[in-house]
């Protein structure tokens, strides 16, 4: 009788995984809230268990970043609220508003403390003074604030910039210097103790998010699709970084400041190194982003979309590494005679290893097909690579229908929800478009039953996604064209549509 042959498991093409690759694929799958309104801003608390400030429309809401539950709405607002952020402490949050007040907030108690009036615009950044009672405000009347906590009263007030101011920061290293940014393309550097600036920039874009390194030497602004390093002393820019085809609209460092993160419009955030500015990796949101933020020590990353969407990702914590014991070549054989006793030339015979058959590799030898597909599906420890595998075996076999019909409950949710997750990945693209219009010829007809219609939704967003994708890249491809015949003349002109497929 012929032998069996075990199924070859598909290899795509791989790319160079590097170690920033592996750490950021440890980002658990998104948990997402659905807010009224665009996502303002995010940021996490600096105290475990880094609980994060979600700003949207007319309030504040804290989530639990362990529960993935609301745990208050800091409400008080008579109008959109803006850039909800902790003090170092966590225990204060300040958040400025439409209204131009900045209201400050007990996070514990969950109760308005302070309000603070006299900015005539909305304010939309604010930050804390380390070490001080004092705090910051940046308005759209084109000043920026230095208020007392205690009292409400306004101590200074910066009058330099000549548009809206967006953003803001301060040094952690010393309490007096603080940057700000606005749409007047430039940033400015002031020092407290003089009340004025002391240095300006020009970005040459309006400018929405700016950093002070931890190190407190040099800064960052991105406005467009550039982000700047900046060198105070010197006064002069160190590196331009050109990523996104999208203007940026967040920045937030990550890895205790050993990597900078940028969110943009084109729904990317990119991730680099901040020795060389080269990305790293990169994480794909559905929507475009308009903040993002990252809990100290990574342990969470959460973004803020334009459609009102939250997403929460969390690290995967590390196991312990297990010691691992070499086992033996020779199988150790225990004598049943007390006298028997190991010497130099005792000889241990080998022992032959019989490869152990695995599971849907059994069920597709005996043409049990639907159990083969639940082998890869069901328990979820096979790799996509291995259920891929074994759905392009069964459409070889002309059985991929008959091992997808009549499933119900958890087998077919299971199903639709690996297809969703992966039909976007170029890898697999092609067998799953084939199984997902099995799936609607097959189970089309119970979209009349709120969990398969769910599920389907859910399906046809992700496809909708990759249609976006696909419509960008032709967009993309079109300029590129443009301009390549804009270089080109005569017969090469010709010669580059032809081979494109324009003529």
């Amino acid at each position: 009788m012929t032998e069996f042959k075990s199924l070859e498991i598909f290899e795509s093409p791989r790319t160079v995984q590097t170690e920033d690759n592996i750490y950021w694929e440890n980002l658990e799958f998104p948990t997402t809230f659905k807010e009224f309104g665009a996502i303002d801003f995010v940021d996490f608390s600096p105290v475990e268990p880094y609980n994060v400030a979600v700003t949207c429309g007319v309030k504040v809401q804290l989530y639990n970043t362990l529960t993935k539950e609301v745990l208050h709405k800091l409400k008080k607002f008579k109008d959109e609220a803006y850039g909800g952020v902790f003090r170092n402490d966590g225990n204060l949050l300040a958040a400025g508003a439409k209204d131009g007040w900045v209201r400050l907030y007990d996070v514990p108690g969950h109760r308005l403390l302070r309000t603070f009036k006299g900015h005539k615009a909305a304010t939309h950044r604010c930050a804390f003074v380390p070490g001080f009672s004092h705090l910051l405000s940046f308005s759209d009347d084109k000043t920026v604030a230095l208020w007392d906590v205690t009292t409400e009263q306004r101590l200074k007030s910066f009058e330099e910039h000549k548009d809206y101011i967006r953003a803001g920061a301060i040094s952690q290293l010393s309490q007096d210097i603080f940057i700000s940014g606005s749409y007047d393309h430039t940033v400015k550097m002031y020092d407290i103790r003089t009340g004025s600036s002391v240095m300006s920039v020009d970005h040459e874009f309006p400018v929405d998010s700016i950093l002070i390194f931890p190190s407190g030497g040099l800064f960052i602004s991105a406005g467009g699709t550039s982000i700047k390093v900046w060198d105070p002393i010197a006064g002069r820019m160190l590196a331009h970084v050109i990523t996104h085809h999208k203007p940026i609209t967040s920045l937030c460092f990550a890895s205790n400041g050993r990597r900078l993160m940028s969110a943009s419009l084109d729904r990317h955030v990119k991730i680099y190194d901040i020795t060389s500015y080269e990305v790293v990796h990169t994480l794909t949101y559905p929507s475009p982003i308009l903040t993002v933020a990252v809990a100290p020590d990574d342990k969470a990353v959460g973004v803020g979309m334009a459609d009102g969407i939250f997403s929460l990702r969390q690290m995967t914590p590390k196991l312990p590494e297990e010691s691992k014991q070499k086992k033996s070549l020779f199988h150790q054989y225990h004598s049943y005679a007390r006298d028997f006793n190991e010497t130099d030339n005792t000889v241990f015979v080998p022992g032959s290893m019989k490869k152990k058959e695995r599971s849907y590799d059994r069920y597709l030898r005996t043409f049990q097909s639907s159990r083969a597909l639940d082998a890869v599906l069901g328990g979820g420890s096979a790799s996509p690579q291995v259920t891929i595998t074994v759905m392009m075996e069964l459409i070889r076999r002309g059985s991929i229908k008959a091992a997808m019909v009549e499933r119900e409950g958890n087998s077919l949710i299971v199903l639709i929800r690996f297809v969703t997750k992966y039909i976007g990945d170029p890898k697999y693209m092609r067998v799953l478009i084939d199984v997902g219009l099995i799936l609607l010829e097959l189970y089309g007809p119970k979209f009349g039953d709120p969990g398969v219609r769910k599920l389907f939704q859910s399906l046809s967003e992700a496809v909708d996604n990759q249609i976006l994708y696909l419509k960008e890249m032709e967009e993309i491809q079109a300029v590129i064209q443009t301009i390549l015949v804009s270089t080109y003349s005569g017969e090469d002109t010709e010669e580059l549509l032809m081979s494109s497929g324009t003529l």
